[in-house]
């Protein structure tokens, strides 16, 4: 059985998750265009490979918006290493 503790946890994470991807990706947007490119994108993740941002980029526009970056973290593409 979950505790309140738990639960409260897990709601504080998942309202702060969306803020905390769009700050990021605000950060990492070097020419301010809004979505992200593969190299502004392997700045932050330099593991990444053209195969995996294709994953990301789920409309195939080349870029990923910051919908598409959330969706990556969600799934484990994007994990932040710290």
């Amino acid at each position: 059985m979950k505790t309140i503790a738990q639960i409260a946890t897990a709601i504080v994470m998942t309202a702060a998750a969306p803020a905390t991807a769009q700050n990021f990706a605000v950060e990492v947007d070097a020419d301010g265009n809004g979505t992200l490119s593969f190299e502004e994108l392997r700045l932050a993740y330099p593991a990444l490979t053209e195969e995996v941002f294709a994953q990301v980029d789920l409309d195939a526009s080349g870029e990923a918006d910051l919908e598409e970056v959330i969706a990556a973290q969600e799934v484990g593409l994007l994990v932040i290493n710290g």
